[in-house]
Protein backbone atom coordinates (compact mmCIF):
# COMPACT_ATOMS: atom_id res chain seq x y z
CA UNK A 1 0.00 0.00 0.00
CA UNK A 2 1.57 3.23 -1.10
CA UNK A 3 1.38 6.26 1.75
CA UNK A 4 1.35 9.58 0.69
CA UNK A 5 1.97 13.01 2.73
CA UNK A 6 -2.04 13.47 3.62
CA UNK A 7 -3.46 9.81 2.59
CA UNK A 8 -3.80 9.67 6.90
CA UNK A 9 -6.64 12.25 6.26
CA UNK A 10 -10.06 11.52 5.19
CA UNK A 11 -11.39 12.13 1.75
CA UNK A 12 -14.63 13.54 2.53
CA UNK A 13 -15.19 16.97 4.11
CA UNK A 14 -16.63 17.37 7.53
CA UNK A 15 -19.94 19.05 5.70
CA UNK A 16 -20.25 15.36 3.78
CA UNK A 17 -19.41 13.49 7.14
CA UNK A 18 -22.11 15.15 8.64
CA UNK A 19 -24.66 14.87 5.93
CA UNK A 20 -24.37 10.81 5.96
CA UNK A 21 -25.21 11.44 9.78
CA UNK A 22 -27.97 13.24 8.89
CA UNK A 23 -28.99 11.03 6.22
CA UNK A 24 -28.91 7.55 7.95
CA UNK A 25 -31.12 9.30 10.83
CA UNK A 26 -33.48 10.36 7.62
CA UNK A 27 -33.62 6.88 6.74
CA UNK A 28 -34.39 5.38 10.31
CA UNK A 29 -37.00 8.27 10.54
CA UNK A 30 -37.92 7.21 7.49
CA UNK A 31 -39.26 3.70 8.48
CA UNK A 32 -40.03 4.32 11.89
CA UNK A 33 -42.79 6.31 10.74
CA UNK A 34 -44.26 3.26 8.74
CA UNK A 35 -43.88 0.86 11.80
CA UNK A 36 -40.82 -0.89 9.84
CA UNK A 37 -38.71 -2.72 12.28
CA UNK A 38 -35.05 -2.30 12.14
CA UNK A 39 -33.02 -5.62 12.23
CA UNK A 40 -29.41 -6.87 12.17
CA UNK A 41 -28.16 -9.77 10.44
CA UNK A 42 -25.32 -11.14 10.39
CA UNK A 43 -21.98 -9.75 8.26
CA UNK A 44 -20.53 -13.41 8.00
CA UNK A 45 -22.01 -16.47 6.51
CA UNK A 46 -21.07 -20.20 5.60
CA UNK A 47 -22.59 -19.90 2.36
CA UNK A 48 -21.65 -17.41 -0.79
CA UNK A 49 -23.46 -15.11 -3.25
CA UNK A 50 -23.61 -17.48 -5.95
CA UNK A 51 -24.78 -14.55 -8.62
CA UNK A 52 -21.78 -14.89 -11.33
CA UNK A 53 -21.93 -11.37 -11.70
CA UNK A 54 -20.96 -10.08 -7.84
CA UNK A 55 -17.79 -10.59 -6.93
CA UNK A 56 -17.50 -11.70 -2.90
CA UNK A 57 -14.75 -12.07 -0.32
CA UNK A 58 -14.12 -15.27 1.75
CA UNK A 59 -12.53 -14.92 4.93
CA UNK A 60 -10.19 -17.72 5.95
CA UNK A 61 -10.12 -19.38 9.23
CA UNK A 62 -10.80 -22.45 10.58
CA UNK A 63 -14.03 -22.48 8.90
CA UNK A 64 -14.56 -20.28 5.18
CA UNK A 65 -16.50 -17.76 5.93
CA UNK A 66 -17.95 -15.02 3.31
CA UNK A 67 -18.53 -11.69 3.80
CA UNK A 68 -22.09 -10.82 2.80
CA UNK A 69 -22.72 -9.20 -0.17
CA UNK A 70 -26.12 -7.66 1.07
CA UNK A 71 -28.25 -9.01 3.85
CA UNK A 72 -30.71 -10.26 1.96
CA UNK A 73 -30.64 -14.10 2.74
CA UNK A 74 -30.78 -13.56 6.25
CA UNK A 75 -33.04 -10.85 5.84
CA UNK A 76 -35.73 -13.53 4.12
CA UNK A 77 -35.33 -16.00 6.79
CA UNK A 78 -36.74 -13.12 9.17
CA UNK A 79 -39.72 -12.54 7.12
CA UNK A 80 -40.14 -16.29 6.98
CA UNK A 81 -40.19 -16.74 10.74
CA UNK A 82 -42.30 -13.63 11.53
CA UNK A 83 -44.02 -11.93 8.33
CA UNK A 84 -43.12 -8.67 9.34
CA UNK A 85 -42.16 -5.36 7.27
CA UNK A 86 -38.16 -5.31 8.19
CA UNK A 87 -35.18 -3.21 7.22
CA UNK A 88 -31.55 -2.83 7.56
CA UNK A 89 -29.16 -0.31 7.58
CA UNK A 90 -25.14 -1.43 7.18
CA UNK A 91 -22.41 -2.22 5.43
CA UNK A 92 -21.64 -4.77 2.83
CA UNK A 93 -18.77 -6.10 1.04
CA UNK A 94 -17.87 -6.45 -2.83
CA UNK A 95 -14.28 -7.53 -4.48
CA UNK A 96 -14.54 -4.83 -6.90
CA UNK A 97 -11.66 -2.55 -7.96
CA UNK A 98 -12.34 1.51 -6.34
CA UNK A 99 -13.82 3.42 -8.76
CA UNK A 100 -15.67 6.85 -9.12
CA UNK A 101 -18.86 4.73 -7.82
CA UNK A 102 -17.63 1.77 -6.14
CA UNK A 103 -15.72 0.88 -3.11
CA UNK A 104 -15.29 -2.77 -2.16
CA UNK A 105 -16.77 -1.35 1.89
CA UNK A 106 -20.07 0.09 1.00
CA UNK A 107 -23.34 1.01 3.12
CA UNK A 108 -26.89 -0.39 1.78
CA UNK A 109 -30.43 0.16 3.08
CA UNK A 110 -32.40 -3.08 2.55
CA UNK A 111 -36.03 -3.57 3.31
CA UNK A 112 -38.99 -6.12 2.75
CA UNK A 113 -42.74 -5.17 2.72
CA UNK A 114 -44.66 -7.76 3.32
CA UNK A 115 -47.90 -8.14 0.96
CA UNK A 116 -46.31 -5.60 -1.47
CA UNK A 117 -46.24 -5.63 -5.12
CA UNK A 118 -43.06 -4.51 -6.31
CA UNK A 119 -44.47 -1.26 -8.08
CA UNK A 120 -45.91 -0.02 -4.89
CA UNK A 121 -42.47 -0.57 -3.17
CA UNK A 122 -40.71 0.90 -6.25
CA UNK A 123 -42.89 4.00 -5.18
CA UNK A 124 -41.62 3.61 -1.81
CA UNK A 125 -37.89 3.73 -3.02
CA UNK A 126 -38.82 7.11 -4.69
CA UNK A 127 -40.84 8.20 -1.40
CA UNK A 128 -37.07 7.50 0.20
CA UNK A 129 -34.91 9.21 -2.09
CA UNK A 130 -37.31 12.87 -1.93
CA UNK A 131 -37.54 12.58 1.72
CA UNK A 132 -33.43 11.72 1.95
CA UNK A 133 -32.59 14.14 -0.17
CA UNK A 134 -34.38 17.12 1.82
CA UNK A 135 -35.69 19.00 -1.31
CA UNK A 136 -33.03 18.53 -3.61
CA UNK A 137 -34.48 15.60 -5.46
CA UNK A 138 -38.32 17.29 -5.25
CA UNK A 139 -38.69 18.52 -8.57
CA UNK A 140 -37.18 15.61 -10.48
CA UNK A 141 -39.67 13.51 -12.06
CA UNK A 142 -40.00 10.23 -12.10
CA UNK A 143 -40.37 8.06 -15.07
CA UNK A 144 -40.81 3.93 -15.47
CA UNK A 145 -39.57 2.65 -18.49
CA UNK A 146 -39.55 -0.96 -19.19
CA UNK A 147 -36.05 -2.65 -19.86
CA UNK A 148 -37.11 -3.50 -23.53
CA UNK A 149 -38.43 -0.08 -24.30
CA UNK A 150 -35.25 1.71 -22.49
CA UNK A 151 -33.19 -0.50 -25.26
CA UNK A 152 -35.50 0.24 -28.21
CA UNK A 153 -35.31 4.18 -27.29
CA UNK A 154 -31.63 4.90 -27.20
CA UNK A 155 -30.26 2.35 -29.47
CA UNK A 156 -32.89 0.73 -32.03
CA UNK A 157 -32.07 -2.85 -30.15
CA UNK A 158 -34.97 -5.66 -28.71
CA UNK A 159 -33.14 -6.81 -26.30
CA UNK A 160 -35.38 -10.24 -26.17
CA UNK A 161 -33.94 -10.93 -29.84
CA UNK A 162 -30.55 -9.15 -29.20
CA UNK A 163 -27.93 -11.47 -30.36
CA UNK A 164 -24.29 -11.26 -29.15
CA UNK A 165 -23.35 -9.85 -32.49
CA UNK A 166 -25.94 -7.66 -33.09
CA UNK A 167 -24.58 -5.92 -29.47
CA UNK A 168 -20.90 -6.14 -30.31
CA UNK A 169 -22.08 -3.70 -33.79
CA UNK A 170 -23.93 -1.27 -32.23
CA UNK A 171 -20.95 -1.38 -29.40
CA UNK A 172 -18.33 -1.27 -32.39
CA UNK A 173 -20.10 1.77 -33.60
CA UNK A 174 -19.82 3.80 -30.30
CA UNK A 175 -16.15 3.19 -30.08
CA UNK A 176 -16.73 0.30 -26.99
CA UNK A 177 -14.59 -3.23 -27.27
CA UNK A 178 -14.59 -6.13 -24.95
CA UNK A 179 -13.60 -9.69 -25.26
CA UNK A 180 -16.25 -12.83 -25.99
CA UNK A 181 -19.09 -12.17 -24.03
CA UNK A 182 -22.58 -13.55 -24.08
CA UNK A 183 -26.06 -11.57 -24.93
CA UNK A 184 -26.38 -10.52 -21.19
CA UNK A 185 -23.31 -9.12 -20.15
CA UNK A 186 -23.11 -7.18 -23.74
CA UNK A 187 -26.55 -5.98 -22.48
CA UNK A 188 -25.22 -4.94 -19.30
CA UNK A 189 -22.27 -3.42 -21.02
CA UNK A 190 -24.30 -1.45 -23.13
CA UNK A 191 -26.28 -0.30 -19.92
CA UNK A 192 -23.54 1.14 -18.27
CA UNK A 193 -21.40 2.74 -20.94
CA UNK A 194 -24.37 3.79 -23.56
CA UNK A 195 -27.82 4.33 -21.87
CA UNK A 196 -26.95 5.15 -18.16
CA UNK A 197 -25.31 8.33 -19.74
CA UNK A 198 -27.96 9.18 -21.64
CA UNK A 199 -30.82 9.17 -18.66
CA UNK A 200 -28.42 11.38 -16.69
CA UNK A 201 -29.69 14.63 -15.52
CA UNK A 202 -32.16 15.63 -12.85
CA UNK A 203 -34.77 12.50 -13.72
CA UNK A 204 -35.29 9.78 -11.28
CA UNK A 205 -36.11 6.20 -13.80
CA UNK A 206 -37.44 3.29 -12.56
CA UNK A 207 -36.81 0.49 -15.21
CA UNK A 208 -38.64 -2.82 -14.90
CA UNK A 209 -39.51 -6.22 -16.70
CA UNK A 210 -36.27 -7.40 -17.06
CA UNK A 211 -35.42 -10.89 -19.31
CA UNK A 212 -35.72 -14.13 -17.72
CA UNK A 213 -32.34 -14.82 -17.63
CA UNK A 214 -31.75 -11.47 -15.29
CA UNK A 215 -34.24 -12.72 -12.51
CA UNK A 216 -31.64 -13.21 -9.95
CA UNK A 217 -34.07 -14.16 -7.14
CA UNK A 218 -36.97 -12.40 -8.54
CA UNK A 219 -40.51 -13.95 -10.11
CA UNK A 220 -41.27 -14.38 -13.32
CA UNK A 221 -44.88 -13.10 -15.16
CA UNK A 222 -45.78 -14.89 -18.26
CA UNK A 223 -46.24 -12.29 -20.76
CA UNK A 224 -45.01 -12.33 -24.45
CA UNK A 225 -42.08 -12.92 -23.76
CA UNK A 226 -41.86 -13.82 -19.98
CA UNK A 227 -40.19 -11.27 -17.76
CA UNK A 228 -38.67 -10.90 -14.31
CA UNK A 229 -40.32 -9.13 -12.17
CA UNK A 230 -37.83 -7.12 -11.04
CA UNK A 231 -37.22 -3.33 -10.86
CA UNK A 232 -33.87 -0.83 -10.76
CA UNK A 233 -34.07 2.44 -10.08
CA UNK A 234 -31.53 5.10 -11.39
CA UNK A 235 -31.16 8.40 -9.96
CA UNK A 236 -29.86 10.70 -13.40
CA UNK A 237 -27.89 8.27 -14.80
CA UNK A 238 -26.50 6.43 -11.59
CA UNK A 239 -27.92 2.95 -10.54
CA UNK A 240 -28.84 3.79 -6.78
CA UNK A 241 -31.41 0.11 -6.41
CA UNK A 242 -32.08 -3.28 -6.98
CA UNK A 243 -35.44 -4.82 -6.11
CA UNK A 244 -38.30 -7.62 -7.02
CA UNK A 245 -41.11 -9.38 -6.30
CA UNK A 246 -39.33 -12.22 -4.24
CA UNK A 247 -39.11 -15.61 -5.46
CA UNK A 248 -41.11 -17.98 -2.73
CA UNK A 249 -40.60 -21.36 -4.40
CA UNK A 250 -37.94 -23.28 -2.66
CA UNK A 251 -37.05 -26.01 -5.34
CA UNK A 252 -36.66 -23.26 -8.39
CA UNK A 253 -34.28 -21.03 -5.88
CA UNK A 254 -32.12 -24.01 -5.41
CA UNK A 255 -32.34 -24.45 -9.04
CA UNK A 256 -31.20 -21.04 -9.46
CA UNK A 257 -28.21 -21.41 -7.18
CA UNK A 258 -27.20 -24.55 -9.03
CA UNK A 259 -27.55 -22.83 -12.36
CA UNK A 260 -25.33 -19.46 -11.12
CA UNK A 261 -23.15 -22.24 -9.78
CA UNK A 262 -22.32 -23.93 -13.59
CA UNK A 263 -22.24 -20.38 -14.97
CA UNK A 264 -19.16 -19.77 -12.80
CA UNK A 265 -17.62 -23.16 -13.14
CA UNK A 266 -17.57 -22.45 -16.91
CA UNK A 267 -16.34 -19.14 -16.43
CA UNK A 268 -13.24 -20.53 -14.23
CA UNK A 269 -14.79 -18.64 -11.18
CA UNK A 270 -15.62 -20.02 -7.56
CA UNK A 271 -18.21 -22.20 -7.07
CA UNK A 272 -19.76 -21.33 -3.98
CA UNK A 273 -21.83 -22.82 -1.29
CA UNK A 274 -25.33 -22.40 -1.40
CA UNK A 275 -27.58 -20.97 1.51
CA UNK A 276 -29.50 -24.45 2.45
CA UNK A 277 -31.13 -21.94 5.20
CA UNK A 278 -32.39 -19.73 2.97
CA UNK A 279 -33.82 -22.63 1.35
CA UNK A 280 -35.43 -24.33 4.30
CA UNK A 281 -36.83 -20.89 5.21
CA UNK A 282 -38.36 -20.71 1.51
CA UNK A 283 -39.39 -24.05 2.08
CA UNK A 284 -41.46 -24.03 5.49
CA UNK A 285 -42.86 -20.55 3.36
CA UNK A 286 -41.67 -17.30 2.84
CA UNK A 287 -45.10 -14.48 2.79
CA UNK A 288 -45.47 -12.93 -0.59
CA UNK A 289 -43.59 -10.18 -0.46
CA UNK A 290 -41.19 -7.07 -2.26
CA UNK A 291 -37.49 -6.63 -1.75
CA UNK A 292 -35.21 -3.48 -2.62
CA UNK A 293 -31.81 -2.82 -1.75
CA UNK A 294 -30.49 0.52 -2.23
CA UNK A 295 -26.94 2.19 -2.30
CA UNK A 296 -26.81 4.97 0.83
CA UNK A 297 -22.99 6.51 -0.85
CA UNK A 298 -24.51 6.77 -3.91
CA UNK A 299 -27.84 8.57 -2.68
CA UNK A 300 -25.15 11.43 -0.83
CA UNK A 301 -23.14 11.35 -3.77
CA UNK A 302 -26.47 12.73 -5.51
CA UNK A 303 -27.71 14.72 -2.80
CA UNK A 304 -23.73 16.62 -2.18
CA UNK A 305 -23.76 16.44 -5.92
CA UNK A 306 -19.97 14.83 -6.04
CA UNK A 307 -18.75 12.81 -8.77
CA UNK A 308 -16.52 10.14 -6.55
CA UNK A 309 -18.24 7.87 -3.93
CA UNK A 310 -14.67 8.90 -1.82
CA UNK A 311 -16.12 12.20 -0.95
CA UNK A 312 -18.68 10.56 0.78
CA UNK A 313 -16.62 7.98 2.90
CA UNK A 314 -14.19 8.33 5.99
CA UNK A 315 -11.37 6.61 4.64
CA UNK A 316 -12.19 4.43 1.18
CA UNK A 317 -10.04 1.27 0.49
CA UNK A 318 -7.46 3.29 -1.18
CA UNK A 319 -6.73 4.96 2.38
CA UNK A 320 -8.10 2.27 4.36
Amino acid sequence: MSTTRDSWRPSASRHALEARAEMLSDIRTFFAERNVLEVETPVLSRAGNTDPNITGLRVDGSVPLYLRTSPEYPMKRLVASFGKDIYELGRVFRGRERGGRHNPEFTMAEWYRVGWNWRALADEVVALIRHCGRGEFDRWPCEMTTYRDLFLQHLGLDPFTATESDCEDLAGERGITAGPMDVRDWLDLLLSHVIQPAIEGARITVVCDFPVDQAALATLRDDDPPVAERFEVYLGGMELANGYQELGDARELRDRFEHDNRIRELRGDPVLPIDDQLIAALDHGLPDCAGVALGVDRLLMARLGVRDIGMTLSFPSDRA
